[in-house]
């Protein structure tokens, strides 16, 4: 341990200005100088715990941002719903936006919750999808706007005091868990995963784990954890029907819906053209008549 000390602590006690005022930040200046200045992280297990534990939460929000990526180039390309419950994302974009409110009101750590914003825009978008490729192309902008009010109400001390919305995170916690029940439901009765993105359901699975262990070290509400453990073990069941039905017709990959102009029958013509396969006009008949 002596020897990676020698060499690294030159380092360590060089580094950027950003750089060292973000690692106090995140760490406190206690663990800042336990861990990175005098690279010593076995006097203090807490402050390995967390470093651990901010290590995973930034880590999951930048993961937060392309989750969902997947899944919505799944519904763009096939322009089909197939194996989406959209109950499923309205309780799960309510939980999250309870959420969002509940932590940035109380004045939680970014890196235990920073994900929830992330993953609300994408489930907003994709919830909006949903709608219209089931022909409710009405619905997606009421959806919109009333998760707009919602938020806006949210956010108000004036509107929603802080015992109600504690009130309201309790309950979160209850859609979190239910919004997983519907989409396992419905792939149960399709038989298959349609459009279900595997990305997004085993990210969710680590994600949700990762979350107990960062709201164990820095986030004494156990409001809030219980609802990651709740959330975990259904997504381990989601995942589970994932695997299950990997290779059933229903989760096979829809055919690509192209939303231009068909292009077949320009190319038909073109080779016809240049073939003589398919003559645009009839030959003529030899004249018969006399030239004088």
């Amino acid at each position: 341990m002596d020897s990676i000390r020698s060499l690294l602590q030159p380092i360590t006690h060089n580094l950027p200005a950003p750089i060292t005022s973000t690692g106090r930040t995140l760490l406190g200046p206690f663990c800042y100088k336990t861990l990175i200045l005098d690279i010593d992280p076995f006097t203090s297990p807490d402050c390995l715990k967390l470093a651990i534990s901010k290590a995973l939460g930034i880590g999951i929000i930048g993961a937060s941002s392309i989750v969902k990526v997947p899944q919505l180039l799944k519904l763009l390309n096939s322009q089909s719903a197939a194996g989406l419950s959209f109950l499923s994302y309205l309780l799960e974009t309510s939980s999250y936006l309870i959420s969002l409110s509940y932590n940035v009101r109380h004045g939680f750590p970014f890196s235990t919750y920073g994900e929830t914003a992330l993953i609300l825009v994408q489930n907003v978008v994709i919830a909006a999808l949903v709608l219209k490729y089931s022909g409710q192309s009405a619905g997606a902008a009421a959806w919109v706007a009333g998760l707009a009010a919602a938020g806006a109400a949210l956010f108000r001390e004036d509107v929603v005091n802080v015992k109600q919305l504690s009130w309201l995170q309790a309950g979160a916690g209850v859609l979190g868990v239910a919004s997983k029940a519907p989409q396992i439901y419905t792939v149960w009765r399709e038989g298959g995963t349609g459009q279900l993105s595997a990305f997004a359901v085993f990210n969710y699975l680590l994600g949700s784990l990762s979350r107990i262990f960062t709201t164990l070290q820095e986030v004494p509400d156990p409001l809030i954890l219980y609802g990651f453990v709740a959330g975990f073990a259904l997504n381990a069941v989601l995942a589970a029907q994932m695997i299950w039905y990997w290779n059933s017709s229903a989760s096979k990959t829809t055919p690509t819906s192209k939303l231009e102009r068909p292009v077949g029958a320009d190319t038909k013509q073109a080779i016809g053209s240049s073939t003589g396969a398919f003559p645009s006009q009839k030959a003529k008949s030899p004249s018969t008549r006399r030239r004088g």
